[in-house]
């Protein structure tokens, strides 16, 4: 797995915090019809320099090079309602237990 990945970042028109992370060189050739069909027209939304332990929103940068390498695409779907609040709770130390 190489050390940094150069990605381009896709919003989906459809889906709120839905996203779609891709290789820069390669961009959407190898994501499938059929998932570009129900995320609706890929919006560019950052292209970005991915390295291992570079903090990313909602997941592992690791994860997301390797899916990308491995399938040629890496989906975030949106959190679950609620998800947010309650990761937040758990990290705060000033809520009781």
């Amino acid at each position: 797995m190489p050390v940094k990945l150069v990605c381009k970042i896709f919003r989906s028109p459809r889906h709120e915090g839905m996203y779609l992370y891709v290789a820069s060189g390669e961009g959407l050739e190898r994501v499938p019809e059929s998932l570009l069909q129900r995320f609706g027209r890929p919006v560019e939304a950052m292209t970005l320099l991915l390295t291992p332990g570079r903090q990313l929103a909602r997941c592992e940068p690791e994860e997301v090079i390797r899916q990308i390498q491995q399938q040629g695409f890496f989906l975030q779907l949106p959190p679950l309602p609620g998800s947010d609040m309650r990761e937040l709770a758990e990290r705060n130390d000033k809520l009781p237990r």
